[in-house]
């Protein structure tokens, strides 16, 4: 073999494809209730994009994104998140109209490139169902995003997913959080990652993120942004919270909980499942306020959320979620001499045109062998003709779970099939 794929990317193969037509019809659907639009932007935006919005200081942008120069000398980066391409879109087509204060309800399923370590359920290509409300700084619109993602869970019948709370506060209060770690991470800062050292001067709020587990272990007992919420941020938590209660969501209110991105401000949320290990975050996301107008856009509140297919599907395995087989559906068009071979096309064109699934045997090998290929792919019908059919304008249909049989004229097939199917 001459080729493979490249490292930290899969093939989704024809076997694994109804998993997740599965989950994304459940989004689909899932949003089409709670009155979110599907979106879909371009795989690549100008790289100043993401620096403005993520943040030049994340992870994200200093190690993990795919950028590139074209031929003209722009730099371009492949889809690093979903936030930031929607925003872009929102403010570029005008999609809040004429009314300032409308809410905008948005969803996307798309792929999402970073350059990171390849490990279970992240992968260098992976996929994100997301949903971005913009336009409300009301808790309740956020109580309604995580009641979606909830919702999404339970359908894929994962009912162990736990969500894991927090604020993250503001420009108002947020300086003191960041000052407050600073000075208690001071005397142990030797100890840390280089990572959580470069932390320490750009990003403060993201030791609380740190993986290390020495790092874990110095930041178990820093202060809590909760603490230090002014009075608007306050208010804020409290009121979600009273929501998500209201809804019966439970919650665990985590002050570790920062998310990896600069626009967050106020809720910051993640959702983990039992079975995946120390990478058990299968989604998250947050409000981010100040997005929109960092963007170039007015002042304009929003929240949303992005949630990993990958790991959703792996965390299905973990549980033990066995999706249904699918029904047999379909016929397979059997011939049986060379005379029936260009009628066995006719037809197969005629159920195809009718709208029901039709496959024919293009080796042309024999009677039981079409029927055994039949059965091993799941068709429902084998439609058979040979010289007797030919001969007295009928198919011989049977079924290919009971194995029984019956002579059916030509005519009166298509209406037959599509009346069963």
């Amino acid at each position: 073999m001459l080729y493979q794929r490249p490292k930290g990317t899969h093939d989704i193969l024809p076997t694994e494809v109804p998993r997740w037509q599965h989950a994304e019809a459940a989004f689909r659907e899932l949003c089409r209730l709670y009155n979110y639009e599907e979106i879909r932007t371009p795989v690549f935006e100008q790289t100043e994009l993401f620096v403005r919005a993520v943040g030049e200081n994340t992870d994200i942008v200093a190690k993990e994104m795919y950028t590139s120069e074209d031929r003209g000398g722009r730099s371009l980066t492949l889809r690093a998140e979903g936030t930031a391409p929607v925003v872009r879109a929102y403010l570029e087509s005008n999609l809040q109209g004429q009314d300032p204060q409308r809410l905008t309800k948005l969803f996307y399923i798309a792929p999402v490139f970073r350059y990171d370590r390849p490990q279970a359920g992240r992968y260098r290509q992976h996929h994100q169902a997301g949903a971005e409300a913009i336009g409300s700084s009301q808790p309740e619109v956020d109580a309604e995003i995580i009641q979606l993602s909830m919702a999404f869970f339970a359908r894929l019948g994962l009912d162990e997913v736990t969500l894991l709370l927090n604020s993250v506060g503001c420009p108002t209060c947020r300086p003191e959080s960041a000052q407050a770690l600073q000075d208690f991470v001071k005397p142990h800062l030797d100890e840390m990652c280089a990572d959580c050292q470069r932390r320490y001067e750009t990003n403060p709020l993201r030791l609380l993120d740190c993986k290390n587990e020495r790092c874990r272990q110095i930041m178990q007992p820093a202060p809590s942004m909760l603490d230090m919420l002014c009075i608007e941020c306050a208010e804020h938590f409290d009121k979600l919270q009273q929501t998500l209660d209201l809804l019966d969501i439970a919650y665990t209110v985590d002050p570790h909980i920062v998310r990896g991105l600069d626009y967050y401000t106020k809720t910051a949320f993640e959702f983990v499942a039992p079975g995946l290990g120390a990478q058990d975050s299968i989604g998250g996301g947050g409000r981010y306020d100040p997005l929109i107008e960092q963007c170039g856009g007015p002042p304009t509140p929003a929240v949303g959320v992005g949630i990993g297919l990958e790991r959703v599907l792996i965390a299905q395995e973990s549980a033990g979620v066995v999706q249904e087989e699918a029904p047999r559906e379909g016929v397979f068009v059997v011939t049986i001499s060379e005379a029936a071979w260009p009628e066995g096309l006719k037809l197969l064109a005629q159920l195809r045109a009718a709208g029901i699934p039709a496959e024919i045997d293009y080796r042309q090998r024999s009677i039981r062998a079409q029927l055994r290929y039949a059965d091993a792919e799941g068709y429902r019908w084998a439609a058979i003709l040979g010289e007797d059919e030919l001969q007295q304008q009928t198919v011989t249909l049977r079924d290919m779970v009971s194995g029984e049989q019956e002579s059916i004229p030509q005519s009166e097939l298509i209406a037959r099939l599509s009346a069963e199917l």
